[in-house]
């Protein structure tokens, strides 16, 4: 499994946009919509696409990133939530943070 440091650096921010825009890791884990989102990969990506072209084709050109959130979505929630707590310690991950919410959110329309 990649790092958060590994897919930053391999991303260029596209790995920290899809997988760290995560609502923040104070977030109750029972409520968070990425945490808990039921979408399949596909769907984020799709979504993605939609939603924020610009990040989807750096996401699309980032192989650490999609690994990064094939994994994520892959995993079990309390996983998950570790996941995100850790990626939330990235300083690079600030401007992200609100991305992944609204595409967990709406994702299962894809």
């Amino acid at each position: 499994m990649f790092t958060v440091t590994k897919i930053a650096a391999a991303g260029g921010g596209a790995a920290l946009a899809l997988t760290v825009g995560l609502t923040p890791a104070s977030a109750d884990p029972d409520t968070d919509p990425a945490v808990n989102t039921t979408c399949s990969y596909s769907q984020v990506v799709a979504a993605m696409t939609d939603q924020s072209p610009g990040i989807a084709a750096q996401f699309n050109a980032t192989p650490a990133a999609q690994s990064w959130l094939q994994d994520f979505l892959a995993a079990p929630t309390p996983q998950r939530q570790q996941m995100v707590d850790e990626a939330q310690g990235s300083p690079d991950a600030a401007q992200y943070v609100a991305l992944f919410g609204p595409l967990a959110s709406s994702c299962e329309r894809y």
